[in-house]
């Protein structure tokens, strides 16, 4: 097998993957010169385009520049991609001789015109025809989470109902702050035009959006503005820090759960390790203590604690189990095993994903209105938004190195850390000597051209804001990036930088655009100073 690893980092794919250095935010242009090559040369396989698919017809043009005078070639696409245009040709021919997966990562599309990659990365596994064969086609997310992929029985429980929200506004989460800066104020999403509500108290259990939301000082200014902030929350997190009430929860060491995910074939018993600590609740019991002080603690509990509920959801999992002929131990058997793996894995020979809509589209139609792959959406079309059309193109975002400058000239990436997921225990690492600042990675190009030495603290910064990070210089990441992980803690906004290496204080709040609204972290541009003083 050859593994090609493309993007901006070497050290995103294993050691062996051949590595095929991308500039960001330019992986539409590529794939669209791949698909130039395939129909140029006449390497498209028509018949499956014709039989599982729409809407060929209406993106070849653009394809081909007949709509706009411009073929997305490889000689086109070379200069915006930093990618040879004969090794584009090479690369195009090596997929359609082969048997070839396209899997792409879940951050491409956290990016301005994120939606454009990942639309077209199924254009092009249509035109090589191998949707739905072994090994062939698309996949996305492949990587980020271990359960992709798998071919699983549905084996569901442990979950309370959830009734009916009688509350119908939602808004896209990366438009948080903006919500709140703008109540009563006109936003577009996914074809509907709506209206922020006006929001006077935030209760939030379960997160921290001063880690994953963008433009962190943007956002300490708009969370001034509601009456109260209320945060269930086991650490001391910069969240919890801005609250006006904070409900101190148990961790899991704290208190008795059941581990399992849907995408996962294990099961684990989560026996509580110590008693819990000071006030610190359950988030059940926090929510039970609210209910009975507005008159609905019978109505909220049903009359059982939390422990009794693990019990009769334990129950009800092992009865929805029976029912597939799958045996599960008792509670006390799991409390003894410890963890057991399910036996919940698809065998057998037509687990290959859409292989069932490749033999006949018409039985097993995809979850599309035409029930084929759309490249050419209708729908989306009628939304007429220039920036997401009916069919993918290229949109050079508003940063990027094509738009680089001299205040700016560094596309920063923030790719997930390999020392935790997202900000979870960062309060330990933090404690952790030498663990703070995050490392940045830089090329020794640019590390040489400002004077900056591996090991070095450095200022990383532009317009919305500077960051403290430390410095590995490395010939592993591409000539004008910088990649600098998320997950530290956001710091005091009143000093003039962050003492820990948060990228969100230089990440723009924009959505990805008016059809997605996404979080668009991958979109900035900075530039990187040995600190002073």
């Amino acid at each position: 097998m050859r593994c090609i690893n493309v993007g901006p980092q070497r050290g995103d794919a294993p050691e062996g993957c051949e590595w095929l250095p991308l500039r960001p935010a330019t992986d539409t242009a590529l794939m669209l010169a791949l698909a130039h090559v395939l129909e140029d040369e006449g390497l498209t396989d028509r018949a499956f385009l014709d039989r599982c698919s729409v809407g060929f017809d209406r993106f070849r043009p653009y394809l081909m520049g007949e709509v706009d005078g411009q073929p997305k070639s490889p000689d086109w696409a070379a200069p915006i991609c930093g990618v040879a245009a004969e090794e584009i040709r090479a690369l195009a021919r090596r997929m359609v001789g082969t048997r070839t997966l396209i899997t792409v990562a879940w951050s491409l599309q956290r990016g301005e015109h994120g939606e454009q990659p990942y639309w077209m990365s199924a254009v092009l596994a249509a035109m090589l025809g191998q949707v739905g064969l072994p090994g062939g086609g698309v996949g996305y997310g492949y990587g980020a989470i271990g359960g992709v992929g798998k071919s699983l029985l549905g084996l569901r429980g442990m979950t309370f109902s959830q009734l009916s929200n009688p509350v119908r506004e939602v808004i896209p989460v990366a438009r948080m702050a903006d919500m709140l800066r703008n109540p009563g104020g006109a936003y577009e999403f996914n074809g509907q035009r709506r209206v922020y509500p006006d929001i006077r108290l935030v209760y939030w259990a379960g997160g921290n959006p001063y880690h994953h939301h963008q433009d962190l000082n943007a956002l300490h200014e708009a969370w001034q503005r509601p009456e109260t902030i209320i945060v269930n929350e086991p650490w001391w997190t910069p969240t919890a820090k801005r609250a006006d009430i904070v409900f101190p929860a148990t961790t899991p060491y704290e208190r008795e759960d059941i581990g399992r995910s849907n995408l996962d074939d294990y099961l684990f018993h989560m026996p509580a390790l110590i008693p819990p600590v000071g006030e610190a609740r359950d988030d059940y019991d926090i929510f039970a203590g609210l209910a009975a002080r507005m008159g609905l603690g019978d109505a909220f509990t049903e009359g059982r604690t939390s422990a009794e509920w693990i019990e009769v959801l334990y129950a009800g999992f092992r009865d929805g189990a029976a029912a597939q002929g799958i045996e599960v131990p008792d509670l006390d058997g799991l409390r003894a095993a410890n963890w057991l793996r399910l036996p919940i894995r698809a065998e057998g020979p037509n687990r290959t994903l859409f292989a069932p809509f490749r033999e006949d589209p018409e039985a097993a139609p995809l979850g599309t209105p035409s029930g084929r792959i759309e490249i050419f959406s209708e729908t989306i079309d009628g939304f007429g938004y220039d920036d997401c059309p009916g069919h993918p193109v290229w949109l050079p975002p508003a940063e990027w190195l094509g738009a680089a400058s001299p205040a700016a000239p560094l596309h920063l990436v923030s790719p997930q850390p390999g020392d935790k997921l997202h900000s979870q225990l960062e309060s330990a690492l933090a404690d952790v000597p030498g663990a703070r600042p995050v490392t940045v990675l830089i090329h020794p190009g640019d590390a040489g051209a400002r004077g900056i030495a591996d090991g070095a603290l450095v200022r990383v910064f532009n317009a919305r804001g500077a960051c403290r990070a430390r410095a590995a210089v490395t010939d592993g990441i591409l000539p004008g990036v910088v990649a600098l992980p998320t997950g530290a803690w956001y710091g005091d906004p009143g000093g003039n930088i962050d003492p820990d290496g948060n990228p969100n204080v230089l990440t723009p709040d924009v959505g990805t655009s008016r059809l997605g609204q996404g979080c668009s972290a991958h979109t900035a541009l900075v530039d990187v100073a040995v600190l002073d003083g």
